[in-house]
């Protein structure tokens, strides 16, 4: 068995007339993760106000990250199906936008102290990121017993930013342990 957002194209062997057909017209396969695929649902949310069942998302998932030879080309995508279910929509969007670099989740081992949290967030802050979850965590098994666990979720602009945070973090003596 197989569990996957794409589970419309999950099957065991494909049935007679498909496996002919493409037998005869198809050049090539190429696959594709599930966070890709929720990056392609999530695109097509975006920017074509099309919601797409996993399976019917997946040559849009090949085409977005490089999986299939498009630049500079005239190109198609079959998007079909949009059976989806609602529960399971809101992990595929959390997903895309954690694979689009529009939200990030960070872990910092950071001394137990007065000003550490107030720190974290200025930097974050002063570089566009929108702190939206926080966990702090004394009970953990450091090694340190004056330290504590500090995760983040943030929205964030790109992978560059998430980039831009994380070195300016280490550059202000933060470790980052995830």
């Amino acid at each position: 068995s197989v569990s996957t957002v794409a589970d419309g194209i999950a099957v065991k062997e494909p049935g007679e007339h498909t496996f002919e057909i493409c037998s005869k017209y198809v050049d090539g396969i190429v696959t594709v993760t599930e966070d890709e695929i929720c990056a392609a649902i999530l695109a097509l949310m975006e920017q074509q106000k099309l919601i797409a069942e996993g399976a019917g998302a997946v040559a849009v998932a090949a085409a977005m990250f490089n999986k299939v030879p498009v630049a500079g080309k005239k190109t198609i995508c079959v998007v079909s199906g949009g059976n989806i279910d609602v529960t399971i929509l809101s992990r595929v969007i959390n997903r895309g936008l954690d694979m689009s670099g529009r939200t990030y989740t960070v872990t910092l081992d950071l001394h137990d102290k007065p000003g550490e949290l107030k720190g974290v967030a200025e930097i974050i802050a002063n570089l566009g990121g929108n702190i939206i979850s926080v966990l702090h965590e004394r009970n953990n098994n450091t090694s340190n017993v004056t330290a504590c666990f500090l995760r983040l979720v943030m929205e964030t602009r790109n992978a560059e930013h998430i980039e831009l945070i994380r070195s300016a973090l280490q550059e202000a003596g933060y470790s980052i342990v995830g």
